[in-house]
This record gives structure tokens, sequence and C-alpha cells, in this order.
């Protein structure tokens, strides 16, 4: 059997980007810049980060047949990714994505939609397409199947990373199984009904017992907990053109540093680097860098910690 790194378990998507001189108010009118298809996607994105990474990367997911199926298929071929268990939907289109990018700040507003048609289930997921992995990875979507590849992945002690940015249904027979919660800002408090975010975190960590507890947290960096104490890591600052995609790289980007054993606060360090250079480029995989500009970063670039998570007790 082919033995890999990671396996993912998730979303792609092909994104329509339009860039715009600064994003219209409410039911305004503004003339784009510039028009561009982009493969994205959480767990695929995260995946060709961990493959130009270095590691050995398998991607199990469902692919449209129509043009923005071809173009994710083809991106995650040059990328080196086995793609045995992706499935082509004959006549589905491909889940995509319409992300209007404000040249201004480089934030985006997305608009998506996947058909139903491309549902993952969990009897398509099987043991030999998790056990071969030193590290899983999911997201939130297709609920059932990713809770099947958790319990697989739980019970021959391969640990999992998970990428979850809302509330799903089922979802709480997800979280027993994980071992590195990496959320969104909004799922913990979500999920907790608790509107402070290190009260959230504490509260999800000792209800589900795993390791880590972390959130992104955009501009601001990454705030996690682990062994009782919560680290805070803050964001770097670069010339950002396009914030898409950026929290799929940090997530690829922290299952490599998981796999590579380093210490919580560099793995988030790392993670922040990797996801800033992404926004230096148009494209949810536009600015995937190398491990050597990432520290190079780390090294050089300015940070802004947040007051309200450079507390005393979270080292920035």
């Amino acid at each position: 059997m082919e033995r890999f790194d990671v396996v993912g378990v998730g979303l792609n998507a092909t994104d329509t980007l339009l860039i715009v001189p600064h994003f219209p108010a409410y039911a305004g009118k503004v003339a784009f810049e510039q028009e561009m298809l982009s493969p994205g996607g959480q767990v695929a994105s995260a995946m060709v980060t961990c493959a130009r990474l270095g590691l050995r990367v398998k991607y199990i997911g469902t692919v449209g047949d129509d043009e923005r199926g071809q173009i994710q298929m083809a991106s995650l071929r040059e990328t080196g990714i086995n793609l045995d268990h992706v499935q082509v939907r004959k006549g589905c289109p491909n889940q995509s994505a319409y992300i209007v990018i404000d040249r201004s700040t480089g934030e985006r507003t997305v608009f998506w939609h996947r058909p139903e048609s491309l549902r993952l289930t969990p009897e398509e997921i099987t043991p030999e397409q998790i056990t071969c992995a030193r590290l899983l990875h999911i997201d939130g979507h297709d609920t059932p199947a990713v809770a099947r590849a958790a319990e697989i992945a739980r019970r021959a002690s391969i640990p999992v990373t998970v990428d979850v940015d809302t509330l799903y249904h089922g979802f709480e027979r997800v979280l027993p199984n994980v071992d590195y919660l990496v959320a969104s800002s909004e799922f913990p408090l979500q999920w907790t009904q608790e509107s402070d975010p290190f009260k959230a975190l504490e509260a999800i960590q000792n209800e589900y017992g795993m390791y880590f507890a972390g959130m992104t947290l955009g501009a601001h960096g990454a705030l996690a907990r682990v062994e009782g104490k919560f680290l805070y890591s803050p964001a770097y600052i670069v010339n950002c053109v396009d914030t898409t995609g950026a929290g799929d790289v940090f997530h690829g980007a922290f299952c490599y540093a998981v796999l590579k054993r380093f210490s919580m606060m560099e793995a988030l360090d790392f993670s922040n680097a990797m996801a800033a250079l992404n926004c230096t480029v148009l494209g949810a995989r536009g600015g995937i860098s190398t491990i050597e500009k990432a520290r190079e970063l780390m090294r050089t670039a300015g940070r802004r910690p947040h007051p309200d998570f450079a507390i005393s007790g979270c080292r920035p």
C-alpha cells in the first residue's frame, strides 16, 4: 500500500475572481478591473500547500465534470497530489465561488454554490483510504463522511486536524476524534454560545479532550490553547493583495508543522507566515510560498499584536 504523510478529505472549489477598485455600497455599481479563474477550496488548497512544502499528499473528494472541475483536477495533478480516490461526478458542475476582491484593502467577499450531487457519503470512505497516512486533515462539510474518516483515524492512532468555519449538523460526532482544532474565529463562540474566545476555546477543549484548540483571527493572527496555556501569534505585516485562501494555506502549513514536530508556538508563527505570503498574490493558491521565504518573513517582518489577545499568559 502506498504511504502518504497527509490525507485530506473535504472541499475543493473553482473560483471566479473579480478585482474591483473598491467594494460598492449596497445596491451600488462599480466596474471590475480584472477577472480570472482560480482553483481553491478549503481542504484541496491545504493539500496543495502541504505538497509544495514537500509532503507526500493524498486528496479525497468529489469534483464536477465541467470546465471548473477540469481546472481543479489539473491544478491538483500539477502539484503531484495522489487523486486515486477523487470522484468525478458525471453531469455535475463543480463547486464554484464568485469572489469580489477590493483592491484597496485586499479583502474579499465570497458568493458560493455547491450542488447536492457533489456530496460525499460515509460509505465512500474506507479504512484503507485513511490508514495509509501519518495525519488526516478534514473540514466540516459532508459531516457524516468526515466523521467516519476521523473515527477510522482515531482507531488507527492517526492524528486529526480540522478546519471548521461554521456550525454543521452532527459535528458533535467529529469533535471527539479531533486532535488539532483550528477553527474560524466564529465557530468556537457559536458552538459554546460563549462570547469570550478564551473561555470558548477552553470549553471546547475541556469537553472533547483535544490536545490543541485554536482559532484563526484573520489580520490579527491566531490564538490557541495547549496543555492548559494560551498561545497568541500575531499576524505578519505584508502588502495584502488578496486574502482569498489565506486560512486554507494556514491549515496546510499547520499540518506540515505538526508532522515536522514544531513546537505549537512555532507552528502558529510558521502558519501565519505562510498565510501572509499567500495574501501578497491574487488567488487562493497564488502565493503559496516556500519554507525558506516563510522563515525569512518570520525573521524580518513587522507584527501588529491585537490588545484583546496579547495578554499575560499568551506569548506573542
